[in-house]
């Protein structure tokens, strides 16, 4: 089934559709695993500045990382619906800028951008939606912020600051929004908001109510530990089953028992012979080419 962004824009659970199921790649091999596993969507997020590039934060991501990432993901899985995020300060200084910035990802295979932030986005949002390229919020936790949000912490924890980000949902939604993000933020808001929007919301920590969930592949597939959020369900350990199989690859190698001839290439009898290798004096068979 081949996704858009107005499929995607109609499918709210609350309609009898099975909740939208996204899941990050940042890569060929990974947006193949991710599209063989059935998601929905592909979310290229500027979270690879963590758990790809090694950044502690996502502010490091440049729209060339994401032009980079984004092609590799479309080049593996063409048929996905591919969403990319606009990293930090490429939609914060101008409209203007920013649609160029997001022509940049669609051109790269991203059929849809994502964006942090509420009402001060509104703007670029109308000027993206006015580029017809689609384009999806993001609300709650902003990892984008975290230096004016004071690090990683939940967001709508009061009455006013839930009632914020729900009238911040209704008014992405009104300028163009598709779907929102909701991260980091007490289930009942995002039951609330979910039920307020006619756009489906997505959550990353925003509790069991909402019209799809988004993970982390690295943290889904237990490759990244560095960072361990409460909403993360870890469904496999490969950072300790790999770890383990590169362990026994070095001890093969170091003990003489990777490659085995098996697993190397051999020269016909034939061709042996042509060397010289019959019939020649032991003294020469130890070293076949160096007398030649």
């Amino acid at each position: 089934m081949k996704w858009s962004a107005p499929k995607v824009a109609s499918h709210k659970v609350r309609d009898g559709n099975k909740p939208l199921v996204m899941l990050t790649a940042y890569d060929a091999p990974g947006a193949k695993m991710v599209m063989e596993a059935g998601a929905d969507v592909i979310l290229v997020g500027d979270s690879l500045g963590m758990v790809v590039l090694g950044y502690e934060d996502t502010l490091q991501v440049t729209v060339g990382d994401m032009v980079h990432h984004t092609a590799a993901v479309a080049r593996a899985a063409p048929d996905a619906f591919i969403v990319a995020d606009l990293p930090w300060l490429s939609y914060h200084i101008s409209p203007e800028e920013t649609v160029k910035n997001a022509a940049q990802l669609i051109r790269a295979g991203a059929q849809a951008v994502k964006l942090e932030g509420g009402y001060d986005r509104i703007p670029m949002i109308e000027a993206i939606s006015k580029a017809e390229i689609p384009v999806m919020g993001h609300l709650g936790l902003t990892p984008q912020s975290i230096l004016s949000l004071g690090g990683y912490k939940i967001q709508g924890k009061t009455t006013n600051a839930a009632l914020t980000i729900s009238n911040e949902a209704k008014a992405l939604a009104h300028a163009g929004c598709f779907s929102v993000v909701l991260e980091c933020v007490p289930s009942l808001v995002g039951k609330l908001i979910t039920e307020s929007l006619d756009i489906p919301t997505i959550g990353i920590g925003a509790g069991p109510d909402c019209d799809g969930q988004v993970l982390v592949f690295h943290d889904l597939l237990g490759i990244n530990h560095d960072l361990q959020p409460k909403f993360v369900r870890t469904y496999a350990n490969l950072k300790e089953t790999s770890i383990e199989a590169l362990t026994q690859y070095a001890n093969d190698v170091r003990n003489g028992t990777f490659p085995t001839q098996e697993e190397s290439y051999q020269l016909s009898d034939d061709e042996v012979e042509t060397l010289g290798l019959y019939g020649r004096p032991d003294s020469l068979k130890d070293d076949p080419l160096g007398s030649w």
